[in-house]
């Protein structure tokens, strides 16, 4: 078997190409997902302690793609909610258990016609049959739907789920920063060569995991990333759901946890993910979205471009 050398985002660094802009603020962030546009390629991950529904009332009025978590909560009566309320988006996540093939069903037989927009098969080892069994399912109950599917770390298994029906997926295997599968078991790809080799696939791919700082985004989209899914970066606002702490003097702390932690599961049982506490970053929601589309819009600037489509032709050097 071939020994080949993955590299995290922390072990690039991308080279500034020529720019025509006279002001970094004119270039464009938008990007499309399905028969939608959203002002940035970045989605708050599904999480717990990232994301609640007042965050995804807001993302979706503002313009944001956002994914819905599946944590205890009634997603059915999240949808219903949001189709009352005419969203402008509607965008849930699903496992691939009974009770979520009984969500599938009962959303199905909603009257609103493409009750929802969107929706996320999200299990941790995506590549199974147990999610070509709900993609079909999917298919069948909720045909308008848009379907996301992962995670997965390879090329093929990108490919395998786009022939099973999936509309764009997501990859990163144990790359997040309070997932612990790496630990646990042994299985990861580091995010830039894995975004780098799923992306060689024709169908958009979502890096998810990993991002450390706002120019990481930057880098999974020279990676071939149609978008990323940041976790920490949200976690850490003022308003996100996570528990506040105080870390002694004026320092504020966020309680931030896995999906397959303890925490999130309230079980003892194949856990994958920790609890941390990390620093406030003193922003809003509003806030850091704002600083992420300066932060995009300087990273564009730098690629040479004016729209996203810039990082296409960004090259990058290994930081040894």
């Amino acid at each position: 078997m071939d020994k080949r050398i993955a590299y995290k985002y922390e072990d690039i660094s991308l080279v500034p190409n020529f720019s025509k802009l006279s002001s970094r603020g004119n270039a464009k962030t938008s990007v499309k997902l399905g028969d939608n546009t959203f002002k940035l390629p970045v989605i708050p991950a599904n999480m717990k302690s990232v994301i609640n529904e007042d965050i995804a009332e807001y993302l979706s009025n503002e313009g944001y793609f956002y994914v819905m978590h599946r944590f205890g909560i009634d997603l059915y009566d999240f949808v219903v909610k949001a189709n009352k309320q005419d969203w402008s988006t509607i965008s849930i996540s699903v496992g691939v258990q009974t009770s979520d093939y009984e969500l599938v069903s009962k959303l199905g037989a909603l009257k609103s016609q493409g009750a929802v927009d969107y929706i996320t098969i999200d299990i941790a080892h995506g590549y199974c049959s147990a999610m070509k069994n709900m993609i079909d399912y999917i298919q069948d109950h909720l045909p308008g739907a848009f379907i996301i599917a992962g995670n997965v770390a390879t090329m093929h298994a990108v490919n395998e789920l786009a022939l099973w029906g999936a509309d764009c997926v997501k990859v990163g295997i144990g790359q997040g920063h309070v997932c612990t599968t790496k630990d646990k078991t042994g299985f990861t790809y580091p995010m830039f060569t894995c975004v780098e080799e799923c992306a060689k696939s024709d169908i958009p791919i979502i890096a998810d995991g990993g991002m450390k700082c706002n120019g990481d985004i930057c880098k999974a989209l020279v990676a071939g990333a149609h978008m990323t899914m940041a976790g920490s970066l949200f976690s850490a606002c003022e308003d996100s759901p996570g528990d506040v702490l105080y870390l002694g003097g004026k320092k504020r702390g966020k309680v931030y946890y896995g999906s397959a932690s303890e925490k999130n599961k309230g079980s003892k049982r194949h856990i994958e993910g920790v609890e941390k506490v990390i620093e406030s970053n003193y922003m809003t929601y509003a806030d850091k979205l704002q600083e992420l589309k300066e932060d995009i819009q300087s990273g564009i600037s730098y690629a040479g471009g004016s729209t996203l489509n810039a990082f296409n032709k960004v090259d990058y050097i290994i930081n040894y």
